[in-house]
């Protein structure tokens, strides 16, 4: 490890890794120091048995525009989930499709809506029990997309919400007047009813929370990315995202099980030794960061935690995101993760996440026994691999988080860099980074 660079980057998570690949675009002399054995930090996955399991239910998203400018996505070999969700009320699970990707069945969804309003019956409704996506020769088959999810009016102006957060400048979107997600979605006119069976417990899978106090420039940005791009898994498992950032740097720039132990301008103190520089980017963890610079504000982080099942019969035929909308407030969705990418279990074998939101980590036959309602069928042979808390999955970011850029200079050549510094995601970390190294180069040439 050398004793001299310019810059020290603190952290090879995907804020860490930006950085540096921005860094080196220039010809910044540059050195990583990260204190795990491997790169990605929170973004991680453990083969067992034949299985990839992620460190949480984590997914990429094609419409972020900082992932696609950084890694040829084409290269992860990704699988896609269906473009829309089903949701549990009662004895009926109900399909709630993409309003930008399918306009048909957005229009049937409507429709079926005004006729439920009309008391002309539940067409496309799947009674517990049956598997939507296993009748192929009859009636549902024919209408299988249709939802009765909310009224009518609210599915019209949540394509409405969706259409504008994808269309508009991202500058007009986080010019508009801040709120909690909660209040931005009654503003738009949205009933108790859809906040409560779809939106509620999708969002809490997204943000970590189920009050949904996430700013609403946050939630802005989310559907933006979701109506723009398409949701998926990496054939290698997540992992493979960090792995993909970095592949075009030099492995003799990186140092791995090497940690930072204090730093002041001009110098990083770490476990091999101390490293001279011009600049240091810290770009770890928000609980790292704060000790490692203590003016930062503390940051409060999120819990999620991630069940993952094993079974010799999926529970359904298609790799689409299953929600409570009975209110039952525990599981935020669940999910046949190696419909979309088989390589995540053996032959023969299927692998089902469950995500439920928040510090509390219920124990796993209550999970178990929320799954056999929610898909409607009994689970007693399912076997569970693993449980996987994750008390600190992504940064709290509550109203108000302005234009989601907070400043990367603290002054005398210290940088700091992650989700906590932009929007808690995958974009926000890339961009965070990014953002961070053009700062640097910007110090240094000064």
């Amino acid at each position: 490890m050398p004793a001299q660079t310019d810059v020290v980057i603190v952290g090879g998570g995907l804020a860490g890794l930006a950085a540096a690949r921005r860094l080196h675009r220039a010809g910044t002399p540059w050195l990583l120091v990260e204190a795990a054995e491997r790169l990605g930090g929170r973004v991680g996955t453990e083969a067992v048995d034949g299985y990839l399991i992620d460190r949480g239910f984590q997914v990429v998203n094609t419409g972020y525009p900082r992932l696609s400018a950084l890694v040829d996505l084409t290269s992860l070999g990704l699988g896609y989930f269906t473009q829309g969700v089903l949701v549990r009320r009662g004895e009926t699970l109900h399909r709630m499709v993409h309003p930008l990707r399918d306009p048909f069945g957005a229009a049937r969804t409507v429709l079926t809506g005004l006729a439920d309003a009309a008391g002309l019956g539940r067409l496309g409704n799947v009674p517990a029990g049956h598997d939507v996506d296993r009748v192929v020769g009859g009636r549902l088959a024919d209408v299988r997309r249709i939802s009765s999810v909310g009224r009518a009016t609210d599915r019209l102006r949540l394509a409405a919400l969706a259409a504008r957060c994808a269309s508009l400048p991202v500058d007009r979107l986080l010019a508009a007047p801040e709120s909690s997600t909660e209040t931005a979605l009654r503003r738009a006119g949205l009933s108790d009813r859809i906040v409560e069976e779809l939106l509620r417990p999708f969002l809490s899978g997204v943000f970590g929370e189920r009050e949904l106090h996430t700013s609403s420039h946050v939630f802005a940005m989310i559907v933006r990315s979701f109506a723009r791009g398409r949701i998926g898994l990496p054939a290698g498992g997540i992992a493979a995202l960090p792995e993909a950032v970095a592949t075009p740097l030099p492995e003799s720039l990186i140092a791995l099980g090497v940690s930072a132990t204090s730093l002041r301008p001009g110098l990083v103190r770490t476990s091999a030794g101390a490293v001279r520089c011009r600049a240091v980017l810290v770009a770890t963890d928000p609980g790292t960061a704060t000790a490692l610079l203590p003016p930062l504000r503390r940051i409060r982080m999120q819990s999620l935690t991630t069940y993952y099942h094993s079974t010799a019969e999926p529970p359904l035929a298609e790799p689409i995101l299953l929600l409570d909308g009975d209110r039952r407030e525990l599981v935020a969705n669940t999910v046949v993760v190696s419909h979309a990418a088989p390589t995540y279990a053996p032959a023969g074998r299927h692998l089902v996440a469950t995500s439920v939101a928040g510090p509390m980590v219920p124990p796993e036959p209550v999970v178990r026994a929320e799954l056999a309602r929610l898909y409607g069928r009994p689970v007693d042979d399912w076997e569970h691999l693993t449980t996987v808390p994750v008390p600190e999955a992504l940064p709290a970011a509550p109203a108000p988080q302005g234009r989601l850029r907070k400043p990367v200079a603290l002054g005398e050549g210290i940088f700091v860099a992650g989700d906590h510094r932009a929007s808690p995601s995958v974009q926000g970390a890339l961009a965070s980074g990014w953002r961070a190294a053009g700062a640097i180069n910007g110090y240094l040439r000064g």
